[in-house]
C-alpha cells in the first residue's frame, strides 16, 4: 500500500479552515429475474460465468434487448427520489477498456438520463433535517467482477494474475447522482452515513433491491472537496470508489477531509482521481486520475430505441410506491411503543430494518431491541463491522429468547451462545446441547452448592433471617461461580428461602 505524502490535519482544525463539498454517485443493483439487455439469469452466488449470454460475453454479432422491468424499477427509484421523469430517454455507449467490460464500453444514459432534478430529505442524529438535491438517476449495466490473485492486498498491484467473472456483467444498475452538497461541514461524514441509509431504505422498500451493501447491491461513491473559509469556488475533487458499508461512508469522507487539508495546508494541489478506499486501515490510496464525461467518448447507443413514458404508465407506477420513510418511521414507532430516544438509537444505529424484520419475525419489540441495540451491537463494535454484518438472523433471536423463556438459559448465558453463533459454530439449541450450557435447575446440585455458600457466610444467613431478604444476592454469586454461571438464579432464591424457612 502507498504511504500517505501528508500527515493528516484533524477533523475538527480541517473544518475550521475549510469548508467540505460533497457529491455522492450510488450505485443500486435491481433485483430483476434476468439481466438489463439479455435474458441471462440475474443471481448471486452461483458458480463464476454460467449466468451468461453472447449479450453478456460482447461477441460480434448480437443485440441487446432492454429489461421493462428494470425501466419500472429504475422509475419507482426516481419517484420515490421526488425526481421528474424523462417522457422520452436513450442509451448511450460509455467507451472505455478494462477485462471486466467484454464489450469494451458500458451502456449507460448520458444526457437524458430516465429520471432527473429531485431532492430527498435526510434527518440526522438530533432530528435536523438536510436536503439533499439530486440532479439524476439513470440506467446502466453493472461490469463483471475481478478476483487479483497472489497479491497481500487483493488488489491488482502486486497481484499474480486476476480472473474475471461475468456472472454480474449486465446486471441493471440505477446510478443516483447528487448535485454538489455544500453546508454540511463537520456534519459532513454523519451525513454521508445518513444519506446513503435512506437511498438503502428507499430501494429495499421499494422491493426494487435486495440493498446488501456486503454483496454489492448498494455501492457508494463519495466525492470529497475542500474551499477556503469565505471562498465560493469548488476545490479539486477526489472520489472514493465502492465504498460498501455505512460505516465505511462515514470514515471515508472523514478521512479524505483530513488529508485535503493536509494537502492544501502543505502548498500543494490536490489530484483529481479516484481513491481506493482500505477498511483495515481506514486510509484511501491513489487509483486512477479521475475521468472526465469527454475521456468516455460517449455516443447514441444505435442498437436500442428510445424510451417513451407515457403519464398514464408513470402514474400507474407511482400508485405503486410504499409509505414515505418518515410516515413509515411515525408508524412503525406508534406500533412497537417505543420513547422517542428510543427509537431514534435504533435508526441512529442503522437498525430500523433489522429491528422490523425481527418482530415481524415473531419477536416482541423489547425483545427485538433489547438484542440489536445490546449485545448485537456491542459484538459488532469489538469486531469493527456493522451489526449487519454479524450474520445474526431474526430467527436466531427469536429462538435464543425462546430458550431464555423456557428457564433452558438464562441472559449471561444467553450472550455466550450469541457469541459462538457469530463465530459460525451453529444455532443457539446446537450450541446449548454441544457446549452444556444449558442452566442448572437440579435441586440437589444447587441445593449442595448453596450449602456451601450458606456456610462459608454465616452473617449473611443471619441476615436474611431477620428479614433482610435483598441480602439472598449475596449467596447467589458463590451458587453462581459454583456452577460455572449455569443457576437459575430464581430457583437459587426460592431454595434458599426453604432452606431458612422463610415465605417468599
Amino acid at each position: 500500500m502507498a504511504a500517505l505524502t501528508h500527515d493528516l490535519v484533524d477533523f475538527d482544525e480541517a473544518l475550521d479552515r475549510y469548508d467540505p463539498v460533497l457529491g455522492f454517485e450510488v450505485h443500486v443493483e435491481l433485483s430483476t429475474k434476468t439481466k438489463m439487455f439479455s435474458a441471462a439469469p440475474n443471481a448471486f452466488g452461483d458458480q463464476p460465468n454460467t449466468n451468461v449470454t453472447p449479450v453478456c460475453l460482447g461477441l460480434p454479432g448480437v443485440l441487446p434487448v432492454v429489461n421493462k422491468t428494470a425501466v419500472e424499477y429504475a422509475i419507482l427509484i426516481g419517484l420515490a427520489l421526488n425526481c421528474k421523469i424523462a417522457p422520452t430517454c436513450g442509451f448511450a455507449r460509455k467507451n472505455y477498456f478494462y477485462p471486466d467490460t467484454p464489450k469494451n464500453f458500458q451502456t449507460s444514459q448520458y444526457d437524458d438520463p430516465i429520471a432527473y432534478d429531485g431532492h430527498l430529505d435526510i434527518e440526522l442524529s438530533d432530528g435536523e433535517v438536510f436536503r439533499v438535491e439530486i440532479e439524476r438517476a439513470h440506467m446502466e449495466e453493472d461490469a463483471g467482477k475481478l478476483t487479483h490473485m497472489g497479491g497481500s492486498t487483493g488488489r491488482i498491484q502486486g497481484a499474480d494474475f486476476s480472473l474475471v467473472d461475468y456472472n454480474r456483467s449486465g446486471v441493471p444498475l440505477v446510478e443516483i447522482v447528487t448535485k454538489p452538497i455544500v453546508g454540511a461541514g463537520k456534519r459532513a461524514p454523519e451525513l454521508a452515513k445518513a444519506y446513503v441509509a435512506a437511498v438503502r431504505e428507499i430501494v429495499k422498500n421499494l422491493g426494487v433491491s435486495e440493498a446488501k451493501m456486503e454483496r454489492g447491491n448498494v455501492r457508494c461513491d463519495a466525492n470529497v472537496s475542500l474551499m477556503p473559509k469565505g471562498s465560493t469556488v469548488f476545490g479539486t475533487r477526489t472520489e472514493t470508489k465502492n465504498v460498501n458499508s455505512l460505516r465505511a461512508v462515514d470514515h471515508a469522507v472523514r478521512f479524505e477531509i483530513e488529508r485535503h487539508a493536509a494537502v492544501l495546508d502543505s502548498g500543494a494541489k490536490i489530484v483529481q482521481e479516484t481513491r481506493h478506499w482500505h477498511e483495515d486501515t481506514r486510509t484511501t490510496t491513489a487509483g486512477r486520475p479521475k475521468s472526465d464525461a469527454d475521456d468516455y467518448r460517449y455516443f447514441p447507443e444505435p442498437d436500442l430505441l428510445p424510451i417513451v413514458t407515457t403519464p398514464e404508465w408513470i402514474e400507474e407506477l407511482r400508485s405503486r410506491l410504499p409509505e414515505p420513510p418518515a410516515e413509515r418511521r411515525k408508524r412503525l414507532q406508534a406500533d412497537w411503543g417505543y420513547a422517542d430516544a428510543e427509537f431514534r438509537d435504533v435508526v441512529n444505529a442503522g437498525l430500523l430494518d433489522a429491528v422490523e424484520e425481527t418482530i415481524a419475525a415473531g419477536a416482541s419489540p423489547a425483545v427485538a431491541r433489547k438484542w440489536w441495540m445490546g449485545e448485537i451491537s456491542r459484538l459488532a463494535k469489538n469486531a469493527d463491522v456493522d451489526p449487519g454484518e454479524l450474520g445474526v438472523s431474526p430467527a436466531t433471536i427469536i429462538e435464543l429468547n425462546a430458550l431464555i423463556e423456557d428457564k433452558k438459559i438464562n441472559d449471561k448465558i444467553a450472550r455466550q451462545v450469541l457469541e459462538f453463533v457469530v463465530a459460525g459454530e451453529g444455532t443457539p439449541s446446537e450450541i446449548v446441547r454441544t457446549r452444556s450450557l444449558a442452566v442448572v435447575n437440579d435441586d440437589a446440585a444447587l441445593g449442595a452448592a448453596i450449602d456451601e455458600a450458606m456456610a462459608a457466610a454465616p452473617g449473611v444467613v443471619a441476615k436474611i433471617r431477620d428479614g433482610k431478604l435483598q441480602a439472598i444476592g449475596a449467596l447467589i454469586g458463590p451458587v453462581m461461580k459454583a456452577t460455572r454461571g449455569q443457576a437459575d438464579a430464581a430457583r437459587v432464591r426460592e431454595l434458599v428461602l426453604a432452606k431458612l424457612g422463610i415465605e417468599g
